[in-house]
């Protein structure tokens, strides 16, 4: 998947998460077709006219992943007739639209479009299930269509508190017009955050993203190997919505040893992915007594970088903090990934 702005998606790498994905879609096919197994019908006498949407929907609770299939789009009704070009496009509310923007391939030249194409969120938890909503809209092509600004053919808002994890859910659902919507009060809310419906009650600003880590001993090389895989959902801090993020790492104390690295630069993306590592000599007891900081910035040229968000890792954290760190610890050459919220205050550390 890919942000909206960028060419047709490529489809995404058959991961654990994939392969497991696959595996649901099968089982549900095998019962007596995919949309017959465990499919979900919404239907509106005033809306149907707009055409309707199929999709499959899988929360993948072992891999911390939203799974979103757009099948094919029925009955569209373009403002123009002919043929139109159109895409899907997917936002998760409440939060940065440009951070949790994803969109499927244009489809040309049809009102009865097939994408079979999968969006996946990485970084979905059990809490974001229990509060967020999938939006998804079917929109003509902008660099395509005559009408720049037109609103999408038609959308719909699937609360996700119903899915049951490791388990496919298809949906068979009618297109709906575009609600009303409201911007935040003030313009530092709104840079690069969607538009709130009326009736949503719960802020996203204070949401920085999450960082995924992978930490492991390694006892051939006698230290700590820690691992900066991605990002997810980063506020956005530049003008355009996007932001241009690199993570910095800092052990402490580690007097006489290198305690500081920093990754590459990625630029104009809220879903950076990093996949770099650093070493940390020393024995697990002393690295059991230092701290490790995670930050990420967003780098800006000839002035300061921005602070985004960061955690810190140690046997005195709490939570999840805690557990990954001490399990790291603990045992010896076995790789643990976990994906940890971002604090919006920098860390203070006294000498």
């Amino acid at each position: 998947a890919q942000e909206t702005g960028s060419d047709p998606a490529p489809s995404p790498s058959l991961t654990a998460s994939g392969r497991l994905f696959a595996h649901s879609l099968a089982r549900g096919s095998s019962q007596s077709g995919l949309y017959s197994a465990n499919q979900t019908k919404w239907t509106s006498s005033r809306s149907a006219a707009l055409g309707a949407l199929e999709f499959t929907l899988l929360f993948d609770a072992d891999n911390s992943a939203l799974h979103c299939t757009a099948h094919r789009a029925k009955g569209l009704k373009p403002p123009a007739s002919g043929s139109v070009d159109t895409y899907v496009k997917a936002n998760l509310l409440p939060g940065a639209s440009k951070a949790s923007q994803l969109r499927t391939r244009t489809v040309r030249g049809t009102r009865g479009p097939v994408w079979e194409e999968t969006l996946t969120y990485h970084g979905f938890t059990r809490q974001d299930a229990g509060r967020k909503t999938l939006r998804l809209c079917v929109c003509e092509d902008p660099r395509l269509r005559r009408r720049r600004g037109a609103p999408p053919l038609g959308e719909l808002r699937v609360p996700l508190r119903k899915l049951v994890p490791n388990r496919a859910r298809s949906f068979d659902v009618c297109l709906e017009k575009r609600k009303l919507t409201k911007r935040p009060k003030s313009l530092d809310a709104a840079r690069g955050m969607s538009l709130y419906e009326e009736e949503e009650t719960e802020a996203a600003g204070d949401e920085r993203g999450r960082i995924l880590l992978s930490l492991c001993y390694s006892s051939r090389q006698g230290g700590l190997l820690v691992g900066v895989l991605r990002c997810a959902h980063l506020a956005p801090m530049d003008a355009n919505g996007y932001s241009d993020p690199f993570v910095r790492l800092f052990l402490h104390p580690n007097v006489g040893k290198r305690r500081k690295y920093k990754t590459s630069v990625r630029k104009k993306t809220l879903n950076p992915e990093f996949n770099e590592e650093f070493f940390y000599a020393g024995p697990r007891e002393e690295l059991a007594q230092k701290t490790l900081l995670v930050s990420v910035w967003d780098y800006d040229l000839g002035t300061a970088d921005d602070f985004i968000g960061g955690v810190q890792l140690s046997s005195h954290a709490s939570g999840e903090r805690q557990r990954h760190w001490c399990e790291c610890l603990g045992r010896s050459d076995c790789r643990l990934e976990l994906w940890h919220p971002l604090d919006g205050a920098p860390p203070q550390l006294s000498d």
